[in-house]
C-alpha cells in the first residue's frame, strides 16, 4: 500500500510533526517541479515549496480527505501558490479605472481568447482543425491556466478524458505546426 497522504495531513492538523516530514520526505520533489513548470527559477521554486509546507502546517485542518485526496490538495496548493508568486514577480502596469468596465469579462469563454489570436495566424488555423472538446481543453489549459482537474470539472468529464484530449490535442497541434 502507498503513502497515506490524507493520514498524513490530518496527523498535521493534530500537531504531529512527524507527519509534516514524512509528507515532506514523500512529496517535496514532487511539489518543487510542480512549482519549477510555472516558474522556471529553483531558487523561487524552493521558497514557494517551503512556504507550501508551512502553510499545510498551519491549514492541515482545513483538508477536507471527502473533497479529495491529500495529494491532490497538495498539488493544488503548490499550483495556486507558483502562480501568485508569479503574478507578484511580474511588473503591474498602471490601469486607468475609468476603462476598467470596458473590458469584457470572458474568462470563462475559450473561444474568446480563440478570437484573440490573429485571423492569419499558423496557431489560430490549427487550434480550429481541432474538435471541439480537444480545442477547449487546451485553451482553458493554456490560456486561462486551469489545472486537469479544474478543465475535467469544467466540462464535466473524467479527469483521464481530459488528460487524454489535452495530449492528443497537443500532438495534433505540434503536426501541424511543422
Amino acid at each position: 500500500m502507498g503513502f497515506d497522504h490524507a493520514a498524513a495531513i490530518l496527523a498535521c492538523a493534530r500537531g504531529r510533526h512527524e507527519a509534516l516530514k514524512a509528507l515532506y520526505d514523500e512529496d517535496a520533489a514532487r511539489l518543487l517541479g510542480i512549482a519549477m513548470r510555472i516558474l522556471r527559477r529553483r531558487d523561487v521554486a524552493e521558497d514557494v515549496v517551503q512556504e507550501v509546507f508551512i502553510s499545510v502546517w498551519r491549514k492541515a485542518d482545513s483538508f477536507d480527505a471527502g473533497r479529495g485526496n491529500g495529494r491532490a490538495w497538495l498539488s493544488r496548493i503548490t499550483r495556486n501558490a507558483a502562480l501568485n508568486r508569479l503574478r507578484a514577480m511580474r511588473p503591474t502596469a498602471e490601469l486607468d479605472e475609468a476603462r476598467l468596465d470596458e473590458v469584457p469579462d470572458d474568462a470563462d469563454d475559450p473561444h474568446a481568447a480563440l478570437a484573440r489570436l490573429q485571423d492569419a495566424s499558423l496557431l489560430r488555423a490549427c487550434l480550429e482543425r481541432l474538435d471541439e472538446a480537444k480545442r477547449k481543453a487546451i485553451l482553458l489549459a493554456y490560456v486561462d491556466g486551469c489545472s486537469q482537474t479544474e478543465i475535467a470539472e469544467r466540462m464535466a468529464m473524467p479527469h483521464n478524458t481530459v488528460k487524454s484530449w489535452i495530449r492528443r490535442g497537443l500532438l495534433l497541434l505540434r503536426e501541424c505546426l511543422t
